[in-house]
């Protein structure tokens, strides 16, 4: 059974600095393309990096310079470095997972997000 936890979330003053974690269980996050995405009431998730399996990563324009995203095989997680905090950047995020075992790529996994507050 596969299980998405995000953590991390929190209240921090517009500047400050967040770090979030995606821990899986049932998955192998080094054989997955993990993403984390951000949503707020009323709009469309959006994505905001993203982590091949092969350790390449891409950033949404708006997070570019600020976020950082990483992966720690060992202990099956991934991590979203959040620094420059602006108030928009309020929002649930999220971890989705897809693995690729023996090149057939899984469904997409998804934790139930982590609520992130910025205040100004």
């Amino acid at each position: 059974q596969v299980q998405v936890v995000e953590s991390g979330g929190g209240l921090v003053q517009a500047g400050g600095s967040l770090r979030l974690s995606c821990v899986a269980s049932g998955i192998s996050l080094s054989i997955s393309d993990v993403g984390w995405y951000r949503q707020v009431p009323e709009r469309q998730r959006e994505v905001v990096a993203t982590i091949s399996r092969r350790g390449s990563s891409d950033y949404a324009d708006f997070v570019k310079g600020r976020f950082t995203i990483s992966r720690d095989n060992a202990k099956n997680t991934v991590a979203l470095r959040m620094n420059s905090l602006k108030p928009e950047d309020t929002a649930v995020y999220y971890c989705e997972i897809e693995e690729y075992r023996f090149g057939i790529r899984s469904p997409s996994y998804w934790g139930p997000g982590t609520q992130v507050t910025v205040s100004s």
